[in-house]
């Protein structure tokens, strides 16, 4: 079975970024960062999304992301669906913390459960089925709306949107240009999925 062993953020300034991913999410060697000055505007057509048992932690974490210089695109608030916030980083990204839980049930920690990348798609048949030629193996499917798939012993669960849906998701236009500023690194041979999306084969963290 395909994984995600670790997902690369190309920005400006990577040591600005790495004090502000330590300070905010404290994230271990499944986010990296790259130099890049590749131009981008707009919604780069992903998300990345921190999964946790609480809203105490979502609280926690969105707090030090704001103080550590994130903008917020969708306070913290209750849904249907759970408890959840939206910011975007200094360097562009945009990070979903979110819970199913609706109240807290044990001291507040800032453990992190799933770590999850979100990739808006344009056809979501066509790239589910890219993806399940791949090697990925579907863990749910809702019709053209969504589709995530088992993480297996990868450090990164991978999941689609419609592209216009996740960008509603998160409180953005759909509109964007340029590069994605993102490579993501697997188990397979180098490519490029259909919505431009790029893949490289994860190097071991020890050699960065």
């Amino acid at each position: 079975m395909a994984i995600i062993d670790s997902v690369t953020l190309e920005v400006a300034d990577t040591a600005a970024a790495a004090r502000f991913y330590a300070a905010a999410f404290g994230l271990d060697s499944q986010l990296r960062l790259r130099a890049s000055e590749a131009p981008s505007t707009g919604f780069r057509g992903f998300t990345l999304a921190l999964t946790v048992s609480q809203p105490s932690t979502v609280d926690s974490l969105v707090g030090s992301a704001l103080e550590a210089g994130a903008t917020a695109l969708k306070p913290a608030s209750k849904s249907l669906w759970g408890y959840g916030a939206v910011v975007q980083a200094p360097d562009g990204s945009i990070w979903k913390i979110a819970t199913s839980a609706k109240k807290d049930t044990e001291p507040a920690t800032r453990r992190i459960d799933e770590f999850v990348l979100l990739l808006g798609v344009a056809d979501m048949a066509a790239s589910k089925q890219f993806y399940v030629g791949q090697g990925f193996t579907v863990r749910k499917s809702f019709g053209r709306a969504y589709a995530e798939f088992e993480a297996g012993s990868g450090r990164v669960k991978l999941a689609l949107y419609r592209h216009r849906a996740l960008a509603k998701e998160v409180g953005v236009s759909p509109d964007g240009t340029g590069a994605r500023r993102l490579v993501i690194g697997g188990d397979a041979e180098p490519f490029t999925d259909p919505d431009g999306f790029v893949w490289e084969a994860a190097v071991p963290a020890s050699t960065l």
